[in-house]
């Protein structure tokens, strides 16, 4: 399979075979993927967001299920994103947090958290026994333009405060991709995860990035419902990007 980019370079489309869903266990899934040995990845992968792509490692992936379509992609528009009553009070409630954006290399440290949020959160997931290598082909890759934005409590001292969460972000010039986001445990109360999602809307606003990424809004999933709460938000109906209000059966 093949589209056009350029009118003088083909992108070459791959469709996966069948593999367990990771949202559905009873279901299987396929997806559509851009050509991982092409030398443009890097530079094909800003377009390929907008097509709905999404990023796992080195691999540029969309669903491409022939009997389900839950999967949706998703991205807030930064410049008119509203915080809610309850993501105000996140952003309270973690007023004494540290934010900061570094090159994507791992340290101990952020493996170490990386382990106990597997460990704690995702046991028996298939990803228990990542180790260092399993860590940098996965969130870091070795095309992107990634960095990760740390989450750290308070200093004292003088001294870096320890850290809370790591939000692996994307930067490109349509926006920022959030590629996967892990935290310490046992701060649940803290709502880590939405705080990462607010520090990465207020570096694209920074920025005057346009969009954040927010991967794919899976219909009925109560896990993944979530991220219609940021709002505006905007949907990719396989063909442009449309307020998430008109897609059909959109809650």
């Amino acid at each position: 399979m093949a589209l056009q980019g350029n009118p003088n370079e083909e992108l070459r489309l791959f469709q996966t075979g069948e593999h367990p869903c990771g949202y559905w266990p009873d279901r299987q899934a396929r997806d559509l993927v851009l050509d991982p040995q092409d030398a443009r990845l890097g530079a094909l992968y800003p377009t390929a967001l907008g097509w709905g792509f999404r990023r796992s490692g080195d691999l540029v992936y969309r669903p491409h299920c022939a009997h389900c379509h839950a999967c949706v992609p998703v991205r807030i528009p930064a410049e008119r994103f509203l915080a809610d009553r309850s993501q105000r009070r996140c952003l309270a409630r973690n007023a004494d947090l540290e934010c900061r954006v570094v090159p994507a290399e791992r340290t101990e440290e952020q493996f170490a958290l990386y382990q106990r949020y597997l460990g704690q959160r995702h046991a028996n997931g298939g990803m228990d026994n990542h180790g260092p290598h399993e860590f940098d082909q996965f969130l870091i890759g070795s095309w992107p333009h990634s960095r990760f934005l740390e989450v750290r409590a308070a200093r004292i001292d003088d001294q870096r405060g320890r850290l809370l969460a790591v939000a692996v972000t994307d930067v490109t010039e349509q926006g920022l991709s959030a590629v996967y986001t892990f935290f310490d445990p046992d701060e649940q109360a803290r709502s880590l995860g939405t705080y990462a999602i607010l520090q990465q809307i207020a570096w694209a606003q920074r920025e005057a990035l346009p969009h954040l990424y927010l991967g794919y809004w899976i219909r009925g999933h109560r896990k993944m419902d979530y991220k219609r709460r940021y709002q505006p938000l905007e949907a990719y109906d396989g063909r442009r990007w449309v307020d998430f209000g008109a897609l059909p059966d959109s809650p």
